[in-house]
């Protein structure tokens, strides 16, 4: 056998034997005595013409401003999400609200959550109702408090909100 063959065919088998390795390694890497631990992936959709969307929009990007309350930029944020996505009535009553309560009038309460969902409960006369559940705390003994929310279908604005008793 030549060199030159000889060359070819250790060229070949180490490049199989590379190609073996690599589509057997990940493969491999899931069943050994490792007990490291992945981390979840998050992953966020939307839709802008979701008026129950656009509610958990609003909510998720409040309470991020809210919780940043230490940026210069948050209240001025928050200010400009009531802004954006409730009407000016809904705005004059969170306003109410809070002259009354001392307490933030679009989370009803004082403090800040660490988790919110929002599900559609209903839909009729021109408007849809969401109800946004806020979680306080981490653990299995954490408070939760919920909120309806009444949004207008056309203009896609939140109309009321009312805390669920």
């Amino acid at each position: 056998m030549t060199v030159r063959k000889r060359k070819t065919l250790l060229t070949a088998v180490a490049l199989t034997a590379g190609l073996t390795l690599a589509a057997v390694t990940p493969a491999l890497a899931g069943t050994g005595a490792s007990h490291t631990t992945r981390a979840a992936v998050s992953t966020a959709q939307g839709d802008p013409r979701d008026v129950t969307q656009r509610v958990a929009d609003f909510y998720g990007a409040y309470i991020d401003a809210v919780w940043d309350g230490e940026d210069p930029s948050a209240a001025a944020d928050a200010k400009a999400l009531r802004a954006f996505y409730l009407s000016p009535a809904a705005q004059r009553h969170v306003a109410a609200y809070e002259a009354r309560n001392h307490a933030n009038g679009i989370l009803f309460a004082q403090n800040v959550p660490v988790k919110w969902k929002v599900v559609h409960t209903g839909s009729g006369a021109g408007h849809a109702t969401s109800r946004v559940t806020l979680t306080w705390s981490d653990g299995a003994g954490a408070q939760v408090t919920k909120i309806d929310v009444l949004s207008d279908l056309k203009t896609r604005k939140i109309t009321d909100l009312k805390p669920v008793r």
